[in-house]
């Protein structure tokens, strides 16, 4: 079967995902879901989506030859899939483009959003720009200073950002809030998710709306090398961008999957969020995953350089990968992704987002490890003209 066919009817993914939330939730989830397995089938609905991501996004993204950066680290041949290119730079846009005419489907003309890095918001708040929306954002106030740019982006777009101050002030404290104002305002108001997560069904939505990703890759890496690559590695916070690159490649057993996490300070600190790696099986935020969590089930604080990876849960389809053994989640620290960050800019005057390094990061220590003729396909999620004034204060220091 098909990992696209999955999850289940319930929302599952194996045991993991589903739909824990309250009542009144768990009515405006299922017109969604309802809403959504109609419009997959729609052609005009897919029709829409297809010339609005080629069009006013920009697709297909590039998948482009690293020639250099391969070969001054001896061995594989290692691509990188170009979303950082796409408008507003980073591979959110793909979904928000897709939600906000799900949301217009379904009569809602008030959009709100979570965002950590500000990606997700500034895409969201482009896409209620284009459709004329309101929109409010939910952003830890730690983030709305590390991502100072971003939180501007979105209040040129006309969203109205919201600094949440519970908590750590990161993103799982936005995604708490941002739901409360849905179970206070559900009638009105469609929430757009920005990863792979939360109940039933957004992480169907989330993976289909990416997985554009992986398709194009596939055909584009059949196109230049006459195959399919040896390895794909992409970052994983909540896993958005991951499981967009993996899904289409899922029964493709001779490619390996590598999922890279925020190691932060170290996975023998607390400042890291490796979920998958140091996590275990969990709830949190109405479904069923890996996440990091205390005795009592809370979850703990998490730390990363990357804004957009502080979460303290995964994607359930990421959770079932892991089970499953399809994918390996590899973690890569703070310092890494710095290094990363550094090198790719220099060798291929590429600058990616830090979220995006850590995945450049683990490709900077498989590609020596394999030969010539192998490849690797890196997910460049994002672009990092967002985290310069925040990596040129920590290389001050």
């Amino acid at each position: 079967m098909s990992t696209m066919m999955l999850p289940d009817q319930k929302g599952y993914y194996g045991e993991f995902g589903g739909s824990f939330v309250p009542a009144e939730v768990q009515k405006v989830l299922d017109e969604i879901a309802q809403c959504y397995l109609e419009c997959k089938d729609d052609p005009q609905f897919q029709k829409e989506f297809e010339d609005l991501i080629r069009d006013y996004v920009g697709r297909p993204s590039v998948l482009y030859y690293a020639e250099k950066f391969s070969e001054k680290l001896g061995g594989a041949k290692v691509y990188f899939k170009r979303e950082d290119l796409n408008h507003t730079g980073a591979h959110k846009i793909n979904n928000t483009i897709g939600q906000v005419l799900l949301a217009k489907r379904l009569g809602k003309k008030r959009i709100i959003a979570e965002t950590g890095a500000g990606q997700h918001g500034v895409a969201t708040a482009t896409a209620c720009a284009l459709f004329d929306m309101e929109c409010v954002i939910y952003m830890g106030e730690e983030d709305t200073k590390r991502q100072a740019l971003n939180v501007f982006r979105m209040e040129l777009l006309g969203a109205k950002v919201v600094p949440v101050k519970s908590g750590e002030r990161t993103l799982k404290e936005a995604v708490d809030e941002a739901f409360m104002d849905l179970v206070a305002n559900y009638e009105t108001t469609y929430y757009m998710i920005g990863s792979a997560v939360g109940p039933y069904p957004y992480p169907m939505i989330v993976r289909d709306f990416q997985s554009v990703i992986g398709r194009e890759a596939r055909e584009q890496i059949l196109e230049r090398e006459g195959r399919l690559p040896d390895y794909l590695v992409a970052c994983v916070g909540g896993g958005s961008n991951a499981i967009g690159l993996f899904a289409p490649f899922f029964e493709d057993k001779e490619v390996k999957l590598i999922g890279v996490e925020p190691g932060g300070k170290g996975l023998d600190t607390p400042y890291h969020a490796a979920t998958l790696t140091k996590g275990k099986k969990g709830q949190i935020h109405g479904f069923k995953c890996y996440s990091l969590e205390d005795e009592t089930g809370e979850p703990l604080p998490v730390y990363s350089i990357a804004a957009g990876l502080d979460y303290p849960g995964v994607g359930p389809e990421h959770s079932y990968y892991k089970e499953i053994g399809r994918a390996e989640y590899a973690v890569v620290t703070d310092q890494e992704a710095l290094d990363a960050f550094k090198f790719l800019s220099k060798t291929e005057g590429i600058i990616p987002a830090l979220e995006s390094s850590h995945a450049v990061a683990h490709a900077m220590k498989l590609a020596p490890q394999l030969s010539k003729d192998q490849i690797i396909i890196v997910n460049l999620s994002g672009r990092g003209d967002k985290d310069v004034m925040q990596v040129a204060e920590l290389l001050n220091k």
